[in-house]
């Protein structure tokens, strides 16, 4: 089963190629490894939430962009196996100082349990980060299913929904800080792929418009807490 690699980042505005460039020459050591894909997406349209957002989960300052990546994988056992190997690879041990903050770069694994329409390189993402209540997967992917032939009428091309399977405590941050999460709550990472930032946009608005006079059912998580933003792929590697 398809498994995740989960990456949430903030990369100094100023260090963009820097940061690409990095991450496209450690695709090697992960493609050996087994990994499938690797892509890389850069803020476009994050906004700034009033609990929780992108620029606190990653303490970013003024002059950083939020970075939402991820890493395919055929299962977890590969992951977890490549992970335990990399970071003794002299090539990674050869690469020199990193070109943002890695102490609040936060990761976790995750599965998929929603996936429906094909990703696509150089599609316009979605990012989202929350926390569900445990006993309230079940609902949470029913809830998931519920709006996924929506999206796709307004013309999304790839929806995923992944759940937290192994997602480490961090010491400055992590993504149960990220979403405030409680004792009982999993992180949740997904994304919505649209072709471009202009379907997206015009999907919003007409999601916004058709929604206006709706009646909302209680939610198997507190929205409150989730956020989300629009990101441009800077690299896409398989």
């Amino acid at each position: 089963m398809t498994y995740y690699s989960g990456f949430v980042a903030a990369v100094p505005t100023a260090n963009k190629q820097a940061y690409t460039d990095r991450a496209r020459a450690s695709w090697p050591m992960f493609k050996k490894r087994g990994a499938r894909r690797m892509v890389e997406c850069w803020a476009e349209d994050v906004p700034h939430g009033k609990h929780t957002d992108f620029y606190r989960a990653t303490q970013a300052t003024d002059d950083e962009t939020p970075v939402f990546s991820w890493i395919e994988w055929p299962d977890r056992a590969t992951c977890d196996a490549a992970w335990q190997s990399i970071m003794e690879d002299p090539d990674m041990q050869q690469m020199g100082d990193m070109p943002f903050d890695g102490k609040r770069l936060f990761w976790g694994g995750f599965a998929p349990i929603v996936e429906v329409g094909e990703s696509r390189p150089g599609s316009y993402v979605q990012g989202f980060v929350l926390a569900v209540p445990s006993g309230n997967k079940q609902a949470y992917i029913d809830m998931a299913k519920s709006a996924t032939e929506m999206f796709q009428g307004y013309g999304a091309t790839h929806q995923i929904e992944c759940w937290g399977e192994d997602v480490p405590h961090g010491t400055q941050t992590d993504f149960y800080r990220a979403a405030d999460a409680k004792p009982d709550e999993v992180p949740v990472f997904s994304w919505i792929e649209w072709p471009d930032r202009a379907t997206c946009d015009d999907a919003a608005r007409k999601m916004e418009a058709d929604m206006k006079d709706m009646e909302f059912p209680d939610m198997p998580f507190d929205g409150k807490r989730m956020f989300w933003g629009g990101f441009t792929q800077i690299l896409d590697q398989s």
